[in-house]
């Protein structure tokens, strides 16, 4: 892979667009499943380099010099201090709520300016997604206003206070680690940034997301309210139930088809051969096959599900090291493929968690789960961690895949965006800091319209390798009809990153909520901007939901798709598109011409297509 000029699909820009969609499928699928992105690996320096001097250094320089636990140079005498868990979560958290950490940079279609996030969320007029704005006083509505600034500047300020106090003692650390200089992080200091993740979180569901606050917040919380001994067991579990939540999430249909897709997007990985492996027969059958079954549930599922139960029971120290490297080689592979969100800092963040936890505060050293003052308590900490992970397993459309600890599953709310020519300019009407990514291409790479068109539509390619790919496009193909191949189609994870400054994944950020919040600034007519859109799969459930949302109308369909029907396919549907079972379609809705004559109706059940 070039070092400073990318890979493209071996085809003119101007020849690509102008071809039918699914063909166009074919090209970018093809290429993707080859070369990933194509991305120049200066790119990659830029994401390592990040990593490395921002957020490892910087947080190593951060904590060493607020903590009262020595310099750099002796970082091996005190990495494991329980400040240092402490200081590690804040410092991340505050990377994340920035949004320099996840969904940063050119790999998630910033391209210029870089950073959304801090930018989009300190600026007066941006949109906003509450999550219950309807439910919950004083959070309605979908702009951004000063008080939303005041919220979120006010968040960044008590994650800062936090990181710069020094540490003060505690008795029960003393007893525990004489030798320990550092002390703990005060209880008020990690009270109040949780305090501001719930008000910022009630305003906007975006910030609350971007922070990672399913992740952090209980460490804050467990912080500020445990004692010593009871914190870093309840550290432990906390980490557990995140590996394990995920390993759970990687059992059915879905998470065998993240793999492929994921090793060809590894940029130093040298061996296309390696690549075309995770394929069934490249490039005639793009399903995974063995080698991808196994990577993703020997080498993925298995550990997240195994070992993290052998650091929480082991009381011997030789076995907790053993498998806290495990844990961080997991992590490290995980950093080395670049996945498309780029959670570089989590990984790093949870591979060093893993040694300060199961080897630094050892199970032997009177941190076991039975070390834990009061059974009910356990109970109660154990039953809290696990409710999010099991409703959003049984209820996906009820929790954000990210606390539902879904984060590689595959299985996940997802969308397509549809413009009739001319539409998906007017996005550029928004008061957001970026325009269309296209033109940020166009501005940062030099690259022509055309090249630029292109460029993009390797995300499409990237969607229908994945499990919902096949059935998204099979919904647009029927919603659309032969009208598709002259739509601009985009993949909803880039796009609504432009509008909100972050997305990581999580469909629920530009369901139908954000649609409407898009409708009321720039006023579609019927059929210019048209969404397929379906949500995660119930672990009880053999089918998704989708549902077809025009911008003007609102809902105007509902059905759902087997998910071993997707799965079946090749990404560009050479057998046409899937079976969707419709259940509600709105009265006057033709599908395949996009004829609507009327303001939608009540839902009402309709035949099966």
């Amino acid at each position: 892979m070039p070092f400073l000029t990318p890979i493209a699909p071996d085809i003119a820009p101007e020849d690509f667009v102008r071809r039918p969609f699914l063909e166009r499928i074919r090209i970018t699928s093809t290429f993707w499943a080859e070369n990933g992105f194509g991305t120049p690996r200066m790119i990659h320096m830029i994401y390592l380099l990040k990593l490395v001097v921002l957020y490892s250094l910087g947080g190593l320089l951060v904590i060493s010099a607020t903590s009262d636990v020595g310099g750099l140079g002796s970082f091996t005498s005190w990495w494991d201090e329980p400040i240092v868990y402490q200081k590690v979560v804040l410092w991340t958290l505050l990377i994340e709520a920035m949004a320099l950490g996840g969904t940063w940079g050119p790999l998630c279609g910033r391209f210029k300016p870089m950073t959304g996030g801090v930018r989009y969320w300190l600026r007066p007029g941006t949109i906003r997604m509450a999550p219950w704005g309807d439910k919950v006083p004083g959070t309605g509505g979908d702009t951004r206003t000063l008080l939303d600034v005041a919220l979120y500047a006010a968040l960044l300020g008590s994650l800062v206070l936090a990181l710069v106090l020094p540490g003060v003692a505690n008795s029960d650390l003393t007893a525990m680690e004489p030798d320990s200089t550092g002390g703990l992080v005060r209880d008020w200091a990690m009270i109040l940034p949780v305090v501001l993740l719930i008000l910022n979180g009630l305003r906007d569901k975006v910030v609350f997301l971007s922070a990672r606050s399913e992740q952090y917040m209980p460490a804050l919380i467990f912080s500020a309210t445990l004692g010593y001994v009871d914190m870093i067991i309840a550290f432990k579990l906390l980490i557990v139930i995140i590996w394990m939540g995920a390993g759970f999430s990687k059992f059915g249909h879905h998470f065998t088809n993240v793999v492929p897709p994921m090793i060809s997007n590894a940029p130093f990985n040298p061996s296309k051969k390696l690549r075309k492996a995770h394929y069934r027969d490249f490039p005639n059958d793009l399903r995974p096959s063995g080698l991808a079954w196994f990577m993703a549930h020997i080498g993925g599922t298995s550990i997240e599900l195994i070992v993290p139960l052998v650091l929480l029971f082991t009381t011997t120290p030789e076995i907790a090291l053993v498998a806290a490297l495990i844990m961080v080689v997991f992590h490290a592979f995980i950093i080395s493929t670049f996945p498309l969100a780029v959670p570089l800092e989590w990984n790093v963040a949870y591979g060093l968690i893993a040694m300060i936890l199961f080897v630094g505060l050892g199970n032997d050293d009177g941190y076991y789960i039975g070390d834990f003052s009061n059974g009910w308590l356990l109970a109660l900490i154990v039953a809290a961690l696990l409710f999010f992970p099991v409703l959003g397993n049984l209820r996906p459309d009820l929790v954000s895949f990210l606390p539902s600890m879904r984060q590689y599953a595959g299985n996940w709310a997802s969308a397509t965006w549809a413009f009739a020519p001319g539409a998906e300019e007017r996005l550029n009407e928004l008061d957001t800091p970026a325009r269309l990514q296209v033109e940020q291409l166009q501005e940062a790479m030099k690259l022509d319209r055309d090249a630029a068109d292109m460029t993009m539509q390797l995300t499409l390619g990237w969607r229908s390798l994945h499990s919902q790919g096949p059935g998204l496009f099979s919904v647009l193909m029927h919603t659309l009809g032969d009208d598709i191949n002259r739509y601009t189609i985009r993949e909803a994870e880039f796009a609504a990153n432009v509008i909100l400054g972050w997305n990581f994944g999580d469909g629920h950020i530009h369901d139908e909520r954000l649609i409407a919040a898009i409708q009321r600034r720039l006023h579609f007519k019927p059929g210019e901007f048209v969404v397929a859109y379906v949500e995660s799969r119930p672990v009880n459930k053999p089918t998704q939901e989708y549902r077809v949302i025009d911008a003007a109308l609102g809902i105007v369909e509902r059905g759902t798709w087997q998910v071993t029907d997707a799965i079946a396919q090749q990404p560009w549907l050479p057998n046409g598109p899937i079976d969707l079972q419709v259940e509600w379609r709105h009265s006057n809705y033709v599908p395949g011409t996009f004829r609507i004559d009327a303001a939608p109706a009540e839902q009402t059940p309709a035949s099966s297509a």
